[in-house]
């Protein structure tokens, strides 16, 4: 009898409606400057108020919904917690650190007090940037549960859901309003909004990685290529619909924030790894593309800390489309082609620590990996031409030494002394392999470090959270491998004296 109650119970606070999801998924609302689905608008807010897309047994919309109606309830103390990532932040609040998620009722009575620490801090530190996203996360907290956040589309206007709230105001009531709502903004503007519903609820990106997945398996077991060729194309095609859907969406180039650079890397990289292929007939350009898109992939599904995949406006200097589409792009495609040259020599790396490379084949292999680095260094170079005419149109400079420009430039400095010391003899082969393996850090750097690590200068429009953890790693990690490598791979001077007498 007690285990009944008790689910009784359970079941009464996380019943969350009367309403069908359907209906709650594909109402319009307004939110961050552009109309969306409710489900997207509830799993971005959902996100980030708890640091996941769901709470205990209820999905984004349910939690959503259930917080934002909950003035019509008396007896309702239906909450969510606030996440709280980083420890000095815990340490300032007199906060557990062992905790990532701390109840609203004990955070809301400090919302002011956490406003004054953020304008007191002066220079941009993790701590500041900490407060200031719980902050912003207490407000989106209140204006979910006044109902304020909710907004409905009603005669050309938008109104807040608790515009309709009454003594008497039921679930079925509030029915009735979102199915005329979602009429009469259709009937207004039609329902493109609802293919961001499509894109998020497909998984399209998830079904991209699958194949490809597939495809590698195919690559390495199989001795024809065509069978991994095909995949290959059916998972460009698959990506090409989701991001045309995000572009549709967006209304512009998919290449704004981290996880759209790192979304169209990974397809870029998979398709230079096709056109080479074309040309080279070797399957391990292939095998490289597919292995570089399936890591972005698993990062755009796995990594959402680091890789916020919600779509918002953009700031004045980004909406130039032809400069973003352009200079950006340029960039994003010669990063895809250092990465394939990345792979190809960790590659190389790796079948040497089994065993002894010949003399031939460390020769085929070292053009396999010069092909692609001459490529990526000719995209880099007319991405950093390309971005310092959009700086002048923009900013009035062609250069300013802001941390991407510079660490674009030295990315570019990188590989073409790479490129420079191998046709002039001053890196054999082994070290020019070696070199590619770990010259990827530089491209990293560009890349994540300069938005995770120095978070400073003009391109701050695509700064994120987070990372810094995930940079060091792969930093770590391939230095390791690197000086495991050199030891196996790289003979000593005796050892190559005796060869060559021999």
């Amino acid at each position: 009898m007690h285990k009944l109650l008790s689910f009784l119970l359970l079941l009464s606070t996380f019943a969350y409606s009367a309403i069908d999801s359907k209906i709650l998924e594909e109402t319009p609302t307004l939110n961050g400057g552009r109309v969306k689905p409710l489900y997207v608008q509830a799993r971005e807010s959902i996100k980030f108020i708890t640091g996941k897309t769901s709470y205990k047994e209820l999905s984004a919309i349910e939690a959503y919904y259930k917080l934002s109606t909950k003035e019509l309830y008396v007896d309702s103390n239906f909450k969510l917690p606030i996440l709280i990532e980083h420890i000095d932040a815990k340490n300032f609040l007199n906060l557990p650190t062992d905790k990532m998620l701390f109840d609203v009722d004990k955070l809301l009575p400090q919302h002011d007090f956490i406003r004054a620490k953020v304008m007191q801090i002066k220079e941009s530190t993790s701590l500041k940037k900490e407060l200031t996203s719980l902050w912003a996360r207490l407000n989106r907290y209140k204006a979910i549960s006044s109902g304020e956040d909710f907004k409905i589309y009603k005669e050309g206007n938008w109104v807040a859901l608790n515009t309709f709230f009454t003594a008497e105001t039921t679930d079925k009531d509030i029915e009735k309003i979102l199915l005329k709502s979602s009429s009469d903004y259709v009937q207004d503007n039609g329902s493109t909004y609802l293919v961001e519903l499509t894109l998020f609820k497909s998984h399209i990106f998830s079904i991209a990685m699958l194949i490809s997945l597939i495809a590698i398996f195919a690559t390495v077991l199989l001795k024809s290529v065509k069978a991994a060729t095909v995949l290959s194309a059916l998972t460009i095609i698959v990506q090409i619909i989701g991001i045309s859907l995000r572009v549709i969406v967006s209304g512009r180039a998919p290449i704004t924030n981290m996880y759209e650079t790192v979304m169209f890397s990974g397809f870029g990289a998979l398709v230079i790894s096709l056109i080479i292929l074309a040309f080279k007939k070797d399957k391990l350009f292939l095998l490289a593309g597919l292995g570089y898109n399936v890591l972005c992939l698993f990062m755009m599904k796995f990594a959402n800390n680091m890789l916020d995949e919600s779509i918002s406006p953009l700031v004045p200097v980004l909406r130039d489309n032809f400069w973003l589409s352009t200079h950006v792009t340029t960039i994003i495609l010669s990063y895809a082609a250092l990465a394939l040259s990345w792979l190809l020599a960790n590659i190389v790396l790796i079948k040497a620590s089994r065993g002894t490379i010949e003399k031939n084949e460390q020769k085929y292999y070292e053009n396999l990996i010069n092909t692609c680095v001459i490529v990526g260094v000719t995209l880099l170079s007319a991405g950093i031409i390309l971005g310092g005419v959009w700086a002048d149109y923009s900013w009035g400079r062609f250069w300013g030494w802001d941390p991407k420009e510079t660490w674009s430039l030295i990315v570019f400095l990188f590989y073409i002394t790479l490129l420079h010391g191998r046709y002039t003899n001053w890196l054999n082969p082994k070290r020019f392999i070696l070199s590619v393996a770990g010259g990827f850090m530089t491209v990293m750097m560009a890349w994540f470090g300069v938005n995770y690590i120095l978070a400073s200068g003009l391109h701050s429009y695509g700064f994120s959270e987070g990372g810094a953890i995930f940079l060091g790693s792969f930093f770590a990690v391939q230095t390791i491998f690197l000086v495991f490598s050199a030891l196996r791979y790289m003979p000593d001077k005796n050892t190559e004296k005796r060869a060559a007498n021999a």
